[in-house]
């Protein structure tokens, strides 16, 4: 005895869907950029500084269903860093997995400048 076929899936059921590496890594700089106190990092070229500020710098591995990030940014001066880093890596969390239906395994935090009070130039 065969097993008996299964009916064909209608249209709208079938097909694959992708996002790719850069989508959520998009979602997860305006998701870090929301976050108080997390800002981009300060435009530069050849060590001199530009005008502006530019995004949250993000690296994102789509594997499968399976995101990992990372995110570098700048927290203003006195804003406590580690609980800026730990608000950041929650909402970049929760808002690409609520956006992408994706599971984020993994959100790596680099504060890579301190804006100094009034706007001044960052420290490295």
């Amino acid at each position: 005895m065969t097993a008996p076929e299964e009916a064909p899936r209608p249209p709208a059921e079938r097909g694959r869907t992708t996002i790719s590496d850069r989508v959520v890594a998009r979602i997860a700089a305006k998701a870090a950029e929301e976050t108080a106190g997390a800002r981009g990092l300060d435009r530069s070229v050849l060590g001199v500084g530009l005008p502006g500020r530019r995004a949250v710098r993000t690296d994102v591995r789509v594997h499968g269903k399976v995101v990992t990030a990372k995110v570098a940014l700048s927290v203003p001066y006195p804003m406590p860093v580690r609980d800026v880093a730990r608000q950041v890596r929650a909402r970049v969390r929760a808002r690409v997995e609520a956006l992408t239906g994706l599971t984020v395994r993994q959100v790596d935090i680099d504060v890579a400048e301190l804006e100094r009070p009034g706007g001044g130039r960052t420290v490295s």
